[in-house]
């Protein structure tokens, strides 16, 4: 049996029981549980390709690229090998928690005076022109693997095993999601060409719908051979059969014939980066998240914040529960939309900003009884899937992987099966903003995968999709489990809400699923919160979130996968 098959079987085994797209009912699913190591991504097929890896001999970052390369096919609405990703990497060998930024560049012809001098006032969200940073995912890969193979030591795998399954699922096809097919659907509404109307773009059309140009059915088989051209050059090249050979060719000539911006040089020049992780304290336990350009600042200040606070005497799932983590939610966006950008260009006090000190000061501005209308920064003193592992050796890797929008700027580079990125649109074009568009430049970034320790070792793994609400969800499943002893998975399945955008939306009320209780909404409201009551019970609106819990005592890895979703964590 091919490793493909063997793949499908396993996977399909995994997927029994999973609810499907936006399920109306409660889930209920257990908390997966395993003395050795763990698995959680968005989607089974790359959960159960991961644990493979793991069982085959790969550490946990071996098993990262396989679910990363694996989502970047089975999950195409969502990433791609055209977009970008963040990576925490733990590793139990040195006991050193490293960032790694997988993130890509404006490109060397992208400026401010060429967008104006086609009359536009805003990067356009799809196609071409919003093509205009380098995906960096393939290089964060590699930079990856050849560190945990430098320095952790415990991998018995070469690099094209790790794509193997990604290729399989490429080339022999896998079968369509109902997820896929309401984000299809959604993509080909032809009112928006903004937004939506992707099969305006000839790549699209050809790659992700049928030669009649109608959506696959979920269930029905979907192939894509020149993705599989292109992961093989990777598999046999590594990072240079991506930005220094043939593939970058052909996305560089098919986005200049169409306007586009990118340059072989460009790709040439692309490096992944590696960073210190950023790091507040939250009840005796670390946090840890991604530095700037990521907005993993945010995602800690919520939890700075929130310190100074008894969510306990609260109550979860209370108003006040609610209303404190959303007031501390605009406190912390105050403070990011003022700074976040590429620190090469920008000096950001990331330090000061976390420090307890504006911690409390951002805590005193909330007014338990009033929503706060409109936040100002105070002046400092001084998008997407996530996906975790953990192996039997105890190193972890937290990694989010994304190309922004659901599909991305809608372009497939012609002969390669590449879904290009739309991360760039995010630059503004008002030279004096603090995220203006400049060649080399890093845009501001919704990606952040998360960690948290207790004393010096890892003890939760956690991240989620959704643009403005992955520090929200972060701070939801962080307090119900450490203020609240929830279970991982009772955490993630718990109901949600978003303050804010998420996939490009302008809207800023807060959106609520329904099962939070209607007095709890009423209160809400009375103190001011624009409360939208979404009509599902269970909604990827909120994002597709998971997490890994290392109980340090006994060393069980407790998994969870979220329900919004088609999920699993698994382990052995």
């Amino acid at each position: 049996m091919s490793l493909w098959k063997k793949l499908s079987t396993v996977a399909l085994s995994a997927a029994i029981g999973l609810t499907t797209f936006a399920p109306a009912q409660a889930a209920n699913r257990p908390t997966s549980m395993s003395p050795n190591a763990m698995v959680t991504t968005p989607h089974y097929l790359a959960t159960a390709a991961a644990l493979k890896t793991l069982e085959d001999g790969g550490n946990a970052v071996d098993a990262a690229i396989t679910a990363a390369s694996t989502l970047s096919v089975v999950y195409p609405h969502y990433t791609s090998i055209g977009g970008d990703s963040f990576w925490l990497i733990y590793n139990a060998k040195t006991k050193e928690l490293k960032a790694l930024n997988g993130s890509g560049r404006a490109g060397e012809k992208a400026t401010i005076e060429y967008y104006k001098s086609k009359g536009y006032d805003k990067i356009p969200s799809r196609g071409y022109e919003a093509a205009n940073t380098v995906p960096g995912v393939v290089s964060g890969w590699w930079e990856a693997y050849n560190y945990a193979h430098k320095s952790m030591g415990n991998s018995k795998l070469p690099w094209h095993k790790l794509l193997e399954p990604a290729i399989g699922y490429a080339e022999n096809g896998y079968p369509v999601s109902p997820n896929q097919v309401y984000w299809t659907q959604y993509a080909i509404d032809p009112t928006d060409n903004d937004l939506k109307n992707l099969q305006r773009f000839e790549g699209f059309r050809k790659t992700f719908l049928k030669p009649n140009g109608e959506p696959y059915a979920a269930g029905e088989i979907l192939k894509q051979k020149d993705l599989a051209k292109t992961l093989r050059i990777i598999a046999q090249k590594g990072a240079d059969g991506f930005y220094k050979g043939e593939v970058a060719q052909k996305i560089v000539a098919d986005l200049q014939k169409n306007g586009g911006l990118l340059t072989l040089k460009d790709f040439e020049k692309h490096t992944s980066t590696w960073a210190d992780p950023i790091t507040v304290d939250y009840r005796g336990y670390k946090a840890y998240n991604m530095p700037p350009n990521s907005q993993g600042m945010a995602s800690l200040s919520i939890l700075n914040v929130l310190n100074n606070f008894d969510l306990k005497s609260m109550g979860e799932g209370t108003a006040d529960y609610y209303h404190v983590i959303v007031e501390a939610t605009k406190q912390a966006f105050a403070d990011r939309d003022k700074w976040l950008t590429d620190p090469a260009f920008v000096d950001i006090p990331v330090d000061e900003l976390l420090s307890k000190e504006h911690g409390k000061a951002l805590a005193a501005r909330i007014d338990m009884k009033q929503a706060a209308k409109t936040v100002e920064p105070l002046d400092p003193k001084g998008d997407t899937t996530w996906f975790g592992v953990v192996d039997k050796d105890g190193n972890a890797v937290s990694v989010i992987q994304s190309h922004y929008f659901d599909w991305g700027s809608g372009i497939v580079a012609k002969d390669t099966g590449v879904l290009l990125q739309n991360r760039g649109s995010y630059f503004s074009l008002d030279p004096n903003h603090v995220n203006h568009l400049e060649p080399g430049k890093r845009t501001f970034h919704t990606l952040n995968p998360a960690m948290l320790f207790k004393g010096d070792k890892p003890y939760l793994l956690y991240g989620t999709q959704g643009g403005e609400g992955q520090p929200q969800t972060q701070a939801a499943i962080v307090t119900r489990i450490i203020d609240f002893g929830f279970s991982v998975q009772d955490a993630i399945e718990a109901p949600r809400w978003l303050h804010g955008r998420n996939w490009g939306s302008a809207s800023n009320n807060l959106k609520v699923e329904s099962r939070i209780p209607q007095d709890v909404l009423d209160e809400l409201v009375k103190r001011g919160h624009p409360v939208e009551k979404l009509e599902a019970a269970f909604t990827d609106a909120m994002g597709q979130s998971g997490a890994i819990l290392i109980d340090p005592v006994t060393n069980v890895k407790f998994g969870g996968a979220d329900p919004r979703g088609e999920g699993a964590a698994l382990g052995y």
